[in-house]
């Protein structure tokens, strides 16, 4: 992901630049063959219905289960794809579930065609994918690590869609905390500004009365949004002076307007004999979790993702002790001289 600032990163996922990206997951034939109608397909017409919201979930699979990560920001959709996207978790669940079952019927016909070890690796790597499916689920439920915040403008069809997503969003039982109301029209003495003003303070006091959850506003600035040292003064804005963080896990609040809170992905401390690193992995089971070395790297394996975990020295996973509880993996890792 690219670098943005010194401890931010960002990108923006469309249904063209991810089929690059997945061409890790085909043979030789399939990436030749994919590389032949590379232009075709940029030119136009093979934009799928649910395409943009399948290649959303795929990212969010993949950061969500990375322990580096102490704070995601998932800017989605208009409401609509937002839905849709939400919606998936379930729809891949029922639709690989149903396709499991099927491959148990036809193992001895899989077998065949496809050799038995082949057969095996097509069945694990779609329990695997389930499995992932299943813990984001989870992490998008849990209200202590998730929250979703709708943004609106102080317009009549800004207000609807927004009152529209917060009923949806609670249907899917997910946590929705707090609204925020952009480019509100600052308090000037201008005829023309009063009315405007007036008509939009309306549409925020109907927000707050039909909401239930703290609505906050921003006044509009005198430009757009844009680039790093304006994105700081709308968080300064926001979320008031920034503070350091203890090394701790957390939670720790961000301001007090939106009741947002964070924690750190990976906090380490030592003595002189052991290294604990100190893992946050929210609604994780513990047969999601793997643990291996190699040439004295540690990796962490979540669902078959793995992540290279920094130690001070090298290390073999046989010698690590790995304890997970409350959504949290210690690994004890022996400090060699």
């Amino acid at each position: 992901m690219p670098k943005l600032g010194e401890s931010l990163s960002g990108m923006s996922s469309s249904p063209f630049s991810a089929l690059g990206g997945l061409g890790g997951m085909f043979d030789a034939e399939a990436k030749e063959e994919m590389a032949s109608i590379k232009d075709e397909v940029e030119t136009s017409e093979l934009i799928l219905p649910g395409l943009d919201e399948a290649i959303a979930f795929d990212e969010l699979l993949k950061h969500v289960e990375n322990p580096l990560w102490d704070v995601i920001v998932f800017d989605t959709a208009p409401t609509g794809h937002t839905l849709r996207f939400l919606a998936l978790p379930e729809l891949i669940e029922a639709w690989s579930g149903r396709l499991l079952r099927m491959m148990r019927v036809s193992g001895g016909i899989r077998s065949m065609l496809f050799g038995r070890k082949q057969s095996q690796a097509m069945k694990d790597e779609l329990e695997r994918f389930r499995r992932r499916v299943l813990h984001v689920r989870r992490v998008l439920s849990d209200e202590s690590t998730t929250s979703f915040t709708l943004v609106t403008i102080p317009e009549r069809m800004g207000v609807n869609e927004t009152l529209r997503a917060n009923t949806s969003l609670k249907e899917y039982e997910l946590p929705v905390t707090g609204c925020l109301v952009n480019r509100v029209t600052p308090e000037l003495d201008h005829p023309f500004l009063i009315q405007r003003r007036k008509e939009e303070q309306g549409h925020i006091q109907e927000l707050n009365d039909k909401l239930k959850i703290p609505v906050t506003t921003m006044d509009l600035f005198d430009g757009e949004v844009q680039g790093l040292e304006r994105l700081r003064a709308y968080g300064h804005l926001l979320y008031g002076d920034i503070s350091e963080l203890d090394i701790n896990l957390g939670p720790y609040e961000v301001g007090d307007r939106l009741n947002h809170t964070v924690h750190r992905g990976m906090y380490v401390d030592s003595d002189e004999d052991i290294e604990r690193i100190y893992l946050h992995f929210p609604g994780l089971d513990r047969d999601d979790l793997s643990l291996r070395s190699e040439e004295g790297i540690l990796y962490v394996g979540v669902n078959g993702r793995e992540h290279e975990i920094p130690t001070q020295s090298p290390t073999k996973s046989s010698n690590v002790k790995a304890k997970l509880e409350n959504d949290i993996l210690l690994l004890e890792v022996p400090i060699e001289e």
